[in-house]
């Protein structure tokens, strides 16, 4: 089953799910301003296991419910697609809205940011219903275990590289600068991808019937 995972597809639809502007994302961007790269790195540190955490627990959870009842794999399909439709939305609106984004800053020590970055992402809404959207992208009910892990490690790792580049990117007042003239742009392009991946799975569902 290793190879009914369309993994560039989960990857291209996590990296544009972990770039849109979120609570976590946010968050970052004020803290990094603010407070400098070392804290922005250690709020990212925490919002990366979270989300890992996720991944996990979706994995697994949601590869055992799909296994004892297929209906759910089909229902979780439709969800994904509606929900992907929906960010799409919320970027299209952001991106012809002329009002500049609200960044949100959290203080504390590293461990104090971790912490609190961890529990961001648990209770992130968007963190929540967008990994169970991704496995319905590209992970068949009954993938095995090698494949499952292969797909958590790679979403894992890319969110790392997303989180940790923007509390980098934000540390910089030139780079931050860049960012928000260039952010209709962005949004316009995660608005477009979270519509494609959404059309991907409907289309995908339609051609198996």
């Amino acid at each position: 089953m290793l190879l009914d995972i369309n993994l560039p597809l989960i990857l291209i639809a996590a990296f544009v799910a972990g770039a849109s502007p979120g609570p976590a994302t946010l968050a970052i961007a004020g803290t990094s301003m603010a407070s400098g790269r070392v804290s922005g790195l250690s709020l990212a540190s925490g919002i990366s296991a979270g989300s890992l955490i996720w991944a996990i627990s979706a994995a697994f959870g949601l590869g055992a419910i799909m296994l004892a009842n297929a209906w759910v794999f089909e229902v979780l399909r439709y969800f994904g697609a509606t929900y992907l439709m929906y960010l799409a939305y919320k970027a299209a609106r952001s991106a012809l809205s002329p009002k500049e984004i609200k960044v949100k800053l959290l203080t504390g020590s590293r461990s104090t940011l971790f912490t609190k970055g961890l529990l961001l992402q648990l209770t992130n809404p968007k963190a929540i219903l967008f990994i169970g959207s991704l496995y319905s992208l590209g992970v068949p009910a009954g993938s095995s275990i090698q494949g499952l892990v292969i797909v958590i490690s790679s979403v894992g790792t890319l969110g790392f590289v997303i989180f940790h580049g923007y509390a980098i990117l934000f540390s910089s007042k030139a780079m931050t600068l860049l960012y928000l003239r260039l952010r209709r742009w962005f949004e316009s392009a995660f608005s477009i991808g979270f519509g494609a991946a959404s059309f991907k799975i409907l289309t995908a569902r339609f051609q198996s019937e």
